[in-house]
């Protein structure tokens, strides 16, 4: 740390020098133009940068398959806008994979392609990107699965669990948007002034972004158990179904008033939500526990698949406790 003493200049104009050593590191000199940003009592200063796009290169002669697959998604959530793929030769697995990987991502695209060469543009438009909208987006699709695929496992119907999984791609492409905005609002005070929000708050939103990706994560996975168990000779009791229903319709309900918490203004009605929805889990634990006696008296087969559904209701619930979590430590006062 570095101290400095303001100066007053032309008897009205507070003035204080730069350390050297950081001017050098970041290429300012005299004449050079620096940008102010402040946040309550911090000011924050940055380079001026005539460069609105940021580009990145990387070698890919050495990855295949997921792994060249996850090198491109992390290049984008890392903030570049133009991604350079490079190679002696590209071959055709790995044009598949890089393909996977763009459909995979919002905004991505093929901007130009050669036997040594692929490069990525993202297209999104910063200034219209909303951390909140993609949360909220998130939100909508990850509870509709889950209520999905529950209703795909009690009427045993296939086609609505394929949609169900289907259906977690999206939650992943959101994801990796707000991953990718946060990252940026970390990296630049000019990202989170676009935002027109707080990076603490953009902090929360990602936090509660990755749990409603869990949550969609686990109405996939009741879903896959449901076309399992689809081959079950016995189906599913009208306790367990009736037993299902209810812890669902609990989890939905601590799901729905943490992220209510999350999204108001009104802290003291906030911090009343996020405590309801906290509150709501322990009555989730006693379901669990009557939901697995009466699983007991099931085909081992058929209770071993019914007790994981179980379980991901249940932990989805738990996620939906960690929203509520983040949603009273923003409804907090401010040190």
């Amino acid at each position: 740390m570095e101290t400095r003493k303001v100066q007053v200049t032309g008897g009205s104009t507070f003035t204080v020098s730069l350390p050297k050593s950081w001017a050098n590191d970041n290429e300012v000199s005299a004449g050079s133009e620096v940008e102010f940003y402040p946040e309550e009592d911090t000011l924050l200063l940055t380079p001026r940068s005539d460069s609105e796009r940021v580009e990145g290169s990387l070698d890919v002669s050495e990855l295949e398959g997921e792994q060249l697959t996850r090198a491109v998604m992390t290049m984008y959530v890392s903030g570049f806008d133009i991604i350079a793929l490079e190679a002696n030769r590209i071959t055709t697995d790995q044009r598949r994979a890089i393909r996977d990987a763009v459909q995979g991502l919002v905004g991505l695209e093929v901007l130009e392609e050669t036997s040594e060469r692929v490069v990525l543009q993202e297209l999104l438009d910063s200034s219209e990107l909303s951390i909140k909208n993609a949360v909220t987006r998130m939100r909508l699709i990850s509870r509709s699965m889950l209520e999905d695929a529950v209703t795909a496992l009690v009427e045993n119907d296939d086609d609505l669990a394929r949609d169900v999984i289907e259906r977690d791609d999206d939650v992943d492409r959101l994801y990796f948007v707000v991953s990718r905005i946060f990252r940026a609002t970390l990296r630049s005070p000019r990202a989170a002034k676009e935002l027109g929000l707080p990076r603490e708050v953009c902090f929360d939103y990602h936090s509660s972004a990755r749990q409603l990706e869990r949550i969609a994560d686990h109405a996939a996975k009741i879903a896959h158990l449901a076309l399992e168990l689809g081959d079950v000779p016995d189906g599913v009791t009208d306790d367990v179904t009736s037993g299902l229903e209810a812890l669902h319709e609990d989890s939905t309900t601590v799901i729905n008033n943490a992220m209510d918490a999350l999204f108001m203004d009104d802290s003291d009605r906030s911090e009343e939500l996020a405590n309801e929805a906290r509150e709501s889990i322990l009555a989730i634990d006693e379901h669990t526990r009557e939901l697995r006696r009466h699983l007991r008296d099931l085909d081992p087969g058929e209770a071993q698949l019914l007790g994981l559904v179980v379980d991901s209701l249940s932990r989805s619930a738990d996620y939906g406790g960690n929203v509520a979590e983040t949603a009273l430590q923003r409804a907090a006062p401010r040190p």
